[in-house]
């Protein structure tokens, strides 16, 4: 193939690799690696499930109305302003893809979500590692490497892997300094899980210079059906939408998302089981000597003494069917990434840790 050439990026994009499902030889195994809502999607969406089938022959809505609207009622935004995709990692590439190019600069933190390095690769553009402080998201750090070339500022908030957040004082002092070419874009997957935190939406309707995204994959239990959204200055959604597929979501994600955000009960519910159960595994890690940052997400980032050690932790796990999430990819060798699941598989992972630490493995 000589002569053909990708763009300039692509090659430096290493392969996403997701959470495992699976161990060889073990049955039953507990998966607690992809931050997955162990109690599924609600009734109601599955029961909408049932019902677009009957339809998979028609194409989908093109402009997504009814979840807009859906979505606009719940959260008390405004549906003009709201864009949906496969998933948000499809909204965070439509960002990319519009404002971002070569020569261009695209900042991500240190032990932020991987896709934002992929997603600048993939446009051209070259992404810029900004240091946390204490595995904390910095203002100060990130404003110091903004320039001329920053086109796009990606913080996930509550971030992953970590699982901490900054305050909304301090994202508003970021979006009054960043240069005026800039966007502030607030990853918002795992903001439900907070309770009265509104991911930024507020921002984004007194500002022109921030964005916010949202998932279906978390809280709402519907990751098989990648669904997600966001929401921006009217100006930036129109940019995004010229760049959107017309049909990327399908009937049957639709009516499920849908379904799902209106059952505001089910959501409670699930918000409710999973700050019970994360505080009570880390207070069960941390008494086995395995401590973690205070997270504001379904998953705890547990530490251990160097990378040797939680990879010992991993291996064990493993050999007990239950699956983890190694986070050497983002820079943090000695911890494991735990999901916040029900509570047999809490119980479960912290007595199982207990045993490993304990050298009763």
């Amino acid at each position: 193939m000589a002569g053909i050439e990708p763009q300039p990026g692509i090659m430096e994009i290493a392969l996403y690799v997701g959470g495992k499902s699976n161990v060889e030889g073990v049955s039953n195994v507990i998966k607690l690696s992809s931050n997955e809502n162990p109690f599924g999607p609600s009734p109601a969406a599955q029961e909408a499930v049932r019902r677009a089938v009957h339809e998979m022959h028609r194409y989908p809505s093109t402009d997504h109305a009814a979840l807009r609207e859906a979505i606009a009622g719940v959260h008390g935004l405004a549906a003009g302003r709201i864009i949906c995709g496969v998933g948000s990692d499809e909204v965070l590439q439509f960002l990319c893809q519009a404002y971002a190019g070569p020569g261009d600069e695209v900042i991500h933190t240190e032990h932020g979500f991987a896709m934002y390095r992929l997603l600048a690769h993939a446009v051209g553009a070259t992404p810029i590692e900004v240091a946390e402080r204490e595995r904390v998201v910095c203002v100060d750090h990130i404003l110091a490497a903004c320039n001329e070339r920053t086109r796009l500022v990606f913080i996930a908030n509550p971030n992953n892997p970590t699982g901490t957040m900054i305050g909304m004082a301090e994202i508003e002092r970021l979006a009054a300094n960043i240069p005026p070419q800039a966007i502030l874009v607030l990853d918002g997957a795992y903001a439900e899980y907070v309770e009265g935190y509104d991911g930024g939406a507020r921002l984004v309707e007194a500002r022109d210079n921030v964005f916010m995204t949202r998932t279906f994959s978390k809280l709402y239990g519907l990751g098989g059906m990648r669904v997600g959204w966001g929401y921006g200055p009217k100006e930036i959604i129109d940019v995004l939408t010229r760049i959107r597929q017309p049909f990327n979501l399908s009937t049957v994600a639709l009516a499920a998302a849908e379904a799902a955000i209106r059952d505001t009960a089910y959501v409670e519910k699930s918000r409710e089981e999973n700050s019970r159960l994360r505080a009570w595994l880390a207070e069960a890690l941390a008494e086995h000597g395995v401590p973690s940052d205070a997270s504001t997400a379904n998953f705890v980032l547990a530490r251990f003494g160097d990378a040797d050690e939680a990879g010992a932790c991993d291996t064990y796990l493993q050999s007990q069917g239950i699956l983890v999430r190694r986070v050497t990819g983002y820079k943090l060798p000695a911890a494991l990434r735990i999901t916040v699941g029900d509570e047999a598989s809490c119980r479960r992972v912290a007595h199982c840790i207990g045993l490993f630490k304990a050298g009763e493995r």
